[in-house]
């Protein structure tokens, strides 16, 4: 009996931890899909190599916002701690922008929405620790993002005219700090999963919330299913994003 109370406050405390790690959603946040598949490949212990594909999408499930594809590499340095880099090449869909003169009626310019690429490096140190039945981690991973410049169309209304501009190239240098716990279910396949991540460039500028599960078969072939939620602050144009997220990996 006293076992079976200390789950059910184990349970709550879960509960009541998750709810105040999650903010309240907002009516005006966008939702999309996230779809993945990615195959990993074991080279020799503690030495894995892995490819993947994404597809996002925004706009109440609408739009499609980003395709990428990417390469990755891992190497167990200890027990607890791996190290891993990687390589994205992403395909975004970038969203139109709309300006006004001064008196914030009539329109100035208009930027359609365009396709572009971003390439994106890299390099992260993982350390997990097990406690019992779950397992508790630390990602940090350090990226660096460039976009290549690119000319595209801009209507003026002022001339009444298209006109090329030139988007510049630029580079950005991100901090990821994430906090995983996963949780091993005695005599079954599904394993529910947790997150919190933190993205810093020179300020706060998204925190990520993921709750979801994984369901292995027969070690090989992993399905996740999971909820997360986007946080958006600072500058940035990005909406906060509900999204559905639907993974396959296959494990060789």
């Amino acid at each position: 009996m006293a076992r079976c109370k200390r789950k059910q406050l184990t349970a709550v405390l879960l509960l009541m931890l998750c709810a105040t790690l999650f903010p309240t959603p907002s009516l005006a946040d966008d939702a999309g899909l996230l779809l993945s598949v990615e195959a990993t490949r074991k080279i020799k212990k503690g030495l894995n190599a892995g490819f993947e594909a994404e597809f996002r999408s925004r706009n109440d499930f609408r739009t499609a916002d980003r395709v990428s594809l990417g390469a990755s590499i891992s190497y167990k340095l200890l027990p607890w701690l791996k190290a891993s880099a990687g390589y994205n090449l992403l395909i975004s869909n970038n969203q139109e922008k709309l300006t006004y003169q001064d008196d914030g009626v009539s329109y100035n310019n208009w930027r359609p929405s365009y396709w572009g690429l971003r390439h994106r490096f890299n390099v992260s140190l993982t350390a997990s620790y097990k406690i019992k039945r779950v397992e508790l981690s630390l990602r940090e991973r350090w990226q660096y993002t460039y976009r290549p410049s690119k000319i595209i169309d801009n209507f003026d209304f002022d001339e009444g005219e298209w006109e090329d501009h030139e988007v510049k190239g630029k580079g950005k240098n991100m901090l990821r700090s994430r906090l995983q716990a996963e949780w091993s279910i005695p005599r079954s396949k599904f394993d529910p999963f947790a997150s919190v991540e933190l993205h810093m460039a020179r300020e706060l500028e998204k925190t990520r919330f993921i709750i979801g599960t994984a369901y292995t078969i027969k070690k090989t072939h992993e399905f996740k299913l999971y909820y997360r939620y986007q946080l958006t602050r600072g500058d940035s144009d990005e909406p906060n994003i509900h999204m559905l997220g639907l993974g396959y990996t296959y494990k060789f």
